[in-house]
């Protein structure tokens, strides 16, 4: 739905740049950012790489001028019959399913989505791989609608104090100023679903992103009709709140099923991305109910059509809710359901015990039909965690399956590599990207061509760490120590380890300061120089991970280490990019079998950075001995004092035996060849098995072909639920 602004002041002979704008396509394919920038370099950078936020700010003048000029509008137009053939060929299932011809899209519900910097309503990890999933889907012909919140403050902004302790700053979202629309009804107002909460009808605005041919839709409580609290429902990710979280809860998984059926869409398939989502299996159930089907026959059509991704491998990261707060907002929804306080609090339960509480997990367990871990060693682990569910089972028979995580290749490949890979592995290398057969071909790659890139890339790295450093001295007058430790002195020729994640215990971002005279040699040694960067958050209310990031930050502040250690403000996928193409090693240490897969790794190795990183997660899969480095072999110790002490040891061990040596061993061209050859190693091995093509292509095969064999056996009545409620 484009702005009817743009519409008056776009030349006619360019007038679908809005619809371009508008739709997130545009994120993933280099020529369309192109055409973007050739618009106005200034303004592309200065809005973030926002083309919405461009075309607002753009001139008429300068729009007539393009309109005009040969080589802009030969780019328009291939981009455009681009755009049109991707989105015209909206994915139809069988594309992927000969033979199947179900209903609707899959409904994919979480509580994340990380899309592009531009629309900031992701934390990390969770929302980078829904963002990552639908972007896949949409290329691999797969409906897909998303289900999310329109979260109006977005996550906070990161601000590090000259003491060192991080402040969150919410400046809010300007929604003209990102892809999100509001969805309509045909007469122009817009469509609002109502929950009933509390004996009060709560009112839900609706948001829509295009994603190519798919469409997420962002749900909305900030609304007039609604009370101040309500309104803050929608405000922010993750209340610490419990009360606040429920409810934000009810509203993802119930009012999410109650915009989908107000808007007509009727999925075939519906997916919990982590149990955040989960009452809208409750849901699913209720409505079933009320057509007059006893709840346990609900309970198995329910499970026919559902699945549940689990993300966490530890009890303590788990939503648990006391009864009494699932009793006063949930108490109608028992109700409808016939259920009593008892029968319905074990639907959370972790051992049916009549415990009074109700976690989230556990009901997604117990009401979806299939459940996938995201690794390997995380199914491994999840079998373990929730055997309890199922006493009658062996461990290796709990019905935990996994589909290991991808990422989209197209949004995190520099678009150096990305012209370097179409040259020597093939023009339609994304297309086969999962195929290990042809990224043989980066054996063919010189390295002294691959290592330029890699330089270059770590030179636009230092660039951008530099740019934003620039704009906060600007904002905030930093001292010079602080100018400092967020990265003035990195140099372009050194060695470089990147540390860029989410500051928590388990995941041990000060391990590399175990020995800090032995990190000081290695960092400082004149011939062969290393440098540290590190970026990341830490949850508002997690104190202990604001110590962490404290202690690293002083670290950046110790004149000691003359620069040499670097702390980036302000984590988001936009610098992200840089920070996964332009490092040298991606340094991972979590606590083992606290991790259940990870991402940022994937990313680099995609972009030729090596990986040294504990097996856990995915890496436990991905490491074959020759495309990166292991932390202490796997290794599990009883007491974490002394496994810090053992993996600190073998980092150290690795910098300066095998890594360091390796990174400063040139030929007569200053080209590292084995260097070189350990990154085609990585890449060649790890991007086809970590990508989001196989990611999906597993999906499809273990979840969304049975369960649509499923459904099409099912002989429950075809009638449909009835419509929500919709104020107009």
């Amino acid at each position: 739905m484009s702005d009817v602004v743009f519409s008056k002041k776009l030349p006619r002979r360019i007038e679908r740049l809005d619809a371009l704008a508008y739709n997130l396509w545009w994120s993933w394919h280099p020529e369309a950012r192109e055409l973007f920038r050739m618009l106005s370099h200034e303004l592309w950078r200065a809005s973030g790489h926002n083309p919405v936020k461009l075309l607002r700010q753009i001139t008429s003048d300068r729009l007539q001028t393009v309109a005009r000029m040969p080589s802009f509008l030969g780019l328009y137009e291939k981009v455009m019959a681009d755009f049109d053939a991707d989105v015209s060929a909206c994915g139809t299932w069988t594309a992927i399913s000969p033979g199947e011809s179900p209903a609707g899209p899959v409904a994919y519900f979480s509580p994340e989505f990380a899309l592009h910097t531009s629309l900031p309503i992701y934390a990390g990890g969770l929302g980078v791989l829904a963002g990552d999933f639908c972007k896949e889907a949409v290329g691999f012909h797969l409906p897909l609608v998303g289900v999310g919140f329109m979260f109006s403050q977005g996550y906070f902004h990161q601000q590090i104090r000259a003491d060192g302790w991080q402040e969150e700053v919410y400046p809010g979202i300007d929604l003209k100023d990102t892809v999100a629309t509001p969805v309509l009804s045909c007469n122009g107002d817009r469509v609002i679903a109502q929950l009933q909460l509390e004996g009060r009808l709560l009112s839900i605005a609706v948001w829509q992103v295009r994603v190519g041919c798919g469409t997420i839709y962002l749900l909305d409580t900030n609304l007039e009709q609604n009370g101040v609290e309500d309104r803050e429902f929608s405000a922010r990710l993750y209340i610490a709140n419990p009360e606040m979280r429920i409810k934000q809860e009810i509203i993802l998984g119930i009012g999410g099923v109650l915009v989908l059926r107000a808007l007509g869409i009727e999925p075939a398939l519906w997916h919990v991305n982590d149990p955040h989502g989960a009452f809208m299996m409750l849901e699913l159930a209720r409505e079933m109910v009320a057509r007059g089907m006893p709840f346990a026959k609900a309970v198995q059509e329910v499970r026919r059509r559902t699945v549940f991704t689990t993300h966490t491998p530890v009890l303590a990261g788990q939503d648990i809710f006391p009864g009494y707060l699932v009793e006063k907002y949930l108490g109608g929804l028992r109700d409808s359901l016939g259920l009593s306080r008892k029968d319905f609090l074990n639907l959370g339960s972790y051992d049916s015990s009549g415990s009074d509480c109700f976690g989230m997990a556990a009901l997604s367990l117990r009401l979806a039909g299939k459940t996938n871990a995201v690794s390997q060693l995380h199914c491994q682990i999840a079998r373990k965690m929730w055997h309890g569910l199922y006493p009658q089972l062996k461990e290796e028979e709990v019905p935990i399956s996994h589909v290991t995580n991808g990422i989209h290749v197209s949004t995190w490949v520099a678009p150096e590599l990305a012209a370097l890979y179409e040259k020597y592995i093939g023009k339609d290398w994304v297309e086969k990207q999962d195929d290990a057969q042809i990224w043989q071909r980066i054996w063919k790659v010189p390295e002294r061509e691959l290592w330029a890139i890699h330089q270059a890339l770590k030179r636009k790295m230092i660039a951008a760490i530099e740019d934003r450093l620039r704009r906060v001295w600007a904002a905030r007058q930093l001292t010079a120590g602080q100018v400092v430790a967020m990265g003035a002195l990195l140099d372009p020729e050194a060695l470089t380890i990147g540390f860029c994640r989410r500051f928590t215990e388990y995941k041990r971002p000060g391990l590399i300061f175990q020995d800090v005279a032995r990190l000081e040699k290695i960092l400082l040694d004149r011939l062969h120089p290393v440098q540290i960067v590190f970026a990341g958050k830490s949850h508002p209310a997690d104190g202990q991970g604001k110590q962490l990031l404290h202690d690293i930050y002083a670290r950046a502040l110790d004149p000691r280490f003359l620069g040499r250690i670097a702390f980036v403000e302000d984590y988001d996928i936009h610098i992200a990019h840089y920070l996964v193409q332009g490092v040298d090693v991606w340094l991972n240490n979590p606590r083992r079998l606290q991790e259940a897969c990870g991402t940022s790794g994937m990313k680099a190795a995609l972009n030729g950075v090596l990986h040294l990183s504990v097996l856990d997660g995915w890496w436990y899969e991905g490491y074959n001995d020759k495309n990166g480095w292991a932390i202490s072999g796997g290794l599990s110790m009883a007491d974490p004092k002394a496994q810090d002490n053992a993996d600190a040891e073998t980092v150290h061990r690795l910098l300066e035996e095998e890594i360091v040596p390796l990174y400063y061993d040139r030929n007569t061209a200053d080209v590292p060849e084995s260097w070189v050859r350990m990154m085609k190693e990585s890449v060649s091995s790890l991007v086809p098995r970590f990508c989001a093509r196989r990611m999906l292509k597993d999906y499809n095969r273990m979840y969304v072909t049975p369960a649509l064999r499923a459904i099409n056996s099912s002989p429950v009545s075809s009638k449909k639920p009835p419509r929500a409620s919709i104020i107009i």
